[in-house]
């Protein structure tokens, strides 16, 4: 159901004038920037290629919307622009500092308070009202990942537990957009919880790199079309 309700999001998106650039300058930063991130991540082009994926995305979610903007898709946009300082600012830092890890923290963190100021609207249609046993799982994966960091967190340790708690806020809250946005913002939550188990626990996948970056642009992708289509919806209904 979530994949052909995508399919047919993305039909309807590669109809307006500029989204299929828009598209495709996203698809081949990424496929460039995953690609870096096994081959050599450390390196330069997997650097320069990151910093490139929020505002490709940001142009996505741009192009496949009508003027004027709304709330909804100008706080996603500031939500985009946090993340891409989430993305950009530590580059600044010496690698591994605590400044630049806190730099980062600190600007996803903003971006989540956007994403939940952007979805709380819809908080009526998410799983707090309509399925609250739902909740649970969402529950369970923040007490995981905590329990699992903790030690390893010291000091940041209470920062960690409040950007986990909203971050585990914004996912439940995008269940009120749709089931893609769901999606989305479960792969988000994925991303950030292998970045912490990764930095607080030592415990990293294979390729441990690529399997965050895959599911926090998946995640990040997934939410802005979904935006995209719920506001193209709204903007018909009150037409």
């Amino acid at each position: 159901m979530a994949l052909r309700e995508l399919l047919r999001l993305v039909s309807g998106l590669t109809r307006l004038r500029a989204m299929p650039f828009a598209l495709l300058a996203l698809v081949v930063v990424t496929v460039v920037h995953l690609g870096a991130q096994v081959v050599a991540p450390d390196g330069v082009l997997a650097d320069l290629t990151q910093i490139l994926l929020m505002p490709a995305l940001l142009w996505v979610l741009l192009a496949g919307t009508p003027n004027p903007k709304s709330l909804l898709v100008r706080l996603v946009g500031v939500a985009l622009v946090l993340s891409w300082l989430g993305d950009t600012l530590p580059r600044f830092t010496a690698d591994g500092s605590d400044l630049g890890f806190g730099l980062m923290l600190g600007a996803f963190f903003l971006a989540q308070l956007a994403y939940v100021a952007a979805f709380l609207p819809f908080a009526s249609r998410s799983i707090i009202r309509r399925r609250p046993a739902l909740l649970a799982p969402y529950v369970i994966l923040l007490g995981v990942v905590v329990a699992v960091s903790a030690q390893g967190a010291g000091a940041l340790f209470p920062a960690v537990l409040l950007y986990g708690l909203v971050i585990v806020g914004m996912a439940v809250l995008a269940t009120g957009i749709d089931a893609v946005a769901t999606i989305g913002a479960v792969l988000f939550l994925v991303s950030d919880g292998l970045i912490a188990l990764g930095a607080f626990a030592a415990l990293e996948l294979p390729l441990h790199g690529f399997w965050v970056m895959l599911t926090y642009v998946l995640g990040q992708t997934l939410i802005t079309l979904a935006v995209s289509h719920r506001d193209r919806t709204l903007a018909a209904r009150q037409a």
